[in-house]
């Protein structure tokens, strides 16, 4: 029986070997050095976007040296920083270069470059960490801080000026013009607080393993995916001119007029005076379009049918 066991452990062990060595002849159809020089050809047309793909194709699928994969994520930050100004990218990548390859020639312009696109970033704060950093013969030493000075503690946890900004960044737009006031801020950061209270206490107490709170959470997540993939198929696609909406206008000149208790016209309003109105109604309809266009996609290619006889 023991011998039976040791057999089947040694077959199995044996096959993956064998899997992991039929995958490893598996080598790309095209040579390395022609992607590369596809994709040097893509920068110099200005193809800068397609270029970082095939770079990036390049890195994945070749066995290239330590070396070599330092020069071409540097190619790739820096098109990202001179020619797309893509300075959340460029930093990414600069960041990956100074973290995976850091006996690289490379390093001490990436360091350079990191500080330029925090700067461009405008995140000072940060900005100053990593010249700090560049310049001490041990980075780990310095004292890592958050963008902005501190505006609240709960018990050790720092919140900063960055943090209270990126929560409000996360707002709605329309939402986050209020917050321009400092009374305002005071007080989503009052309230943002509180939450933290709440939710710690709430964590202390095991809710976050509770029934309905696990499916709340699910819930949560499926109307975030949802809301974003509308926002990426529909709501992206919506390009309004302003001919278009003048246009809107004329077509609906009645209702934006001032009536009577009858419905009767007393006087029309000038396209200047409602125009920020027509121009969110003619959003709104050109969305609800989009959306019932989608949903129609859907519901074609997914076969749905509804039997309505059944409801009750």
């Amino acid at each position: 029986m023991k011998m039976n066991k040791i057999f089947k452990v040694g077959f199995i062990i044996a096959v993956l070997f064998t899997m992991a060595g039929c995958n490893s002849t598996n080598k790309p159809a095209v040579d390395g050095d022609k992607v590369r020089e596809y994709a040097g050809d893509l920068i110099n047309r200005s193809l800068y976007k397609q270029a970082i793909e095939q770079y990036v194709k390049y890195l994945n699928e070749y066995d290239i040296d330590a070396r070599e994969q330092a020069n071409v994520n540097y190619i790739i930050a820096n098109t990202y920083f001179d020619r797309l100004k893509d300075y959340e990218n460029a930093l990414a990548f600069y960041l990956k270069i100074k973290h995976l390859y850091p006996e690289s020639s490379l390093v001490e312009e990436t360091n350079k470059k990191i500080i330029a696109c925090l700067e461009r970033l405008e995140r000072s704060e940060d900005a100053q960490q990593a010249l700090d950093e560049s310049v001490q013969l041990d980075p780990s030493k310095v004292e890592k801080k958050r963008p902005g000075a501190i505006v609240a503690k709960i018990g050790k946890r720092e919140i900063t000026q960055g943090d209270l900004d990126f929560e409000i960044d996360q707002l709605p737009p329309t939402v986050r013009e209020q917050f321009h006031d400092k009374n305002k801020k005071l007080d989503f950061l009052r309230e943002f607080v509180a939450t933290e209270l709440l939710y710690d206490t709430a964590k202390r107490a095991g809710l976050d393993s509770d029934p309905d709170v696990i499916e709340g959470a699910f819930q949560m997540k499926k109307s975030i995916m949802v809301r974003k993939l509308l926002q990426e198929r529909v709501a992206s696609k919506i390009d309004i001119q302003d001919n278009d909406v003048k246009l809107y206008y004329e077509a609906n000149k009645d209702n934006y007029a001032e009536k009577d208790n009858d419905g009767n016209i007393i006087s029309e309003k000038s396209f200047d005076q409602v125009k920020d109105k027509v121009a969110q109604e003619y959003y709104l309809e050109k969305y609800k379009d989009a959306y019932q266009g989608l949903i129609e996609k859907m519901i074609l290619a997914e076969g749905v049918k509804f039997y309505d006889n059944q409801v009750r």
